[in-house]
């Protein structure tokens, strides 16, 4: 591999994309797994705004009551492993560890309020109860420390670069 040619670099990037994916849907389901458990100590009840919003985007109208099981799976996981893909180039060219983990987290967070709140389904956080807030931002949290670590498990930062550390 020539450094700094172009099909070099793009070259390792599709199948780190498609290792995130699988490090996403991993993260997704340690994520799911303690929503439940915070769930059966808080009483919390399921959200289907995932549901309503992924169904907003493909041009329905779901009520605030409409409780699509089926499409509140879709938009979780399928968000998960869209972002796991993002995540696993990170971990390719080097984006890795806390300080990866934590950037994870908030492009996780404006992913989902981008969307939710461009399609209307959702309020801004800053509305939000503390406690609701407190709960969302923890468990997006667990789903991208799972995603990096296992990313950053099964990726190897190939495609790490030492150009560009200076602003000069």
């Amino acid at each position: 591999m020539v450094a700094g040619t172009e099909t070099s670099r793009a070259r390792p990037l599709l199948p780190a994309a498609g290792r995130g994916v699988l490090a996403g849907l991993a993260g997704v389901a340690v994520m799911t797994a303690a929503e439940k458990l915070e769930q059966a100590l808080t009483h919390r009840p399921d959200s289907y705004v995932p549901a309503r919003t992924l169904l907003t985007l493909l041009g329905r109208r779901p009520s605030d009551a409409d409780r699509p099981l089926g499409w509140n799976l879709a938009m979780h996981w399928g968000t998960g492993a869209a972002l796991g893909a993002l995540r696993g180039v990170w971990a390719a060219v080097g984006l890795r560890g806390p300080q990866a983990h934590v950037a994870h987290t908030v492009v996780r967070l404006a992913t989902d309020q981008t969307l939710e709140n461009a399609t209307g389904v959702g309020a801004p956080p800053a509305t939000w109860p503390r406690d609701e807030l407190a709960v969302d931002v923890l468990h997006k949290a667990v789903y991208s420390v799972v995603t990096g670590l296992v990313a950053e498990r099964i990726i190897a930062p190939r495609l790490l670069s030492r150009r560009g550390r200076t602003s000069h």
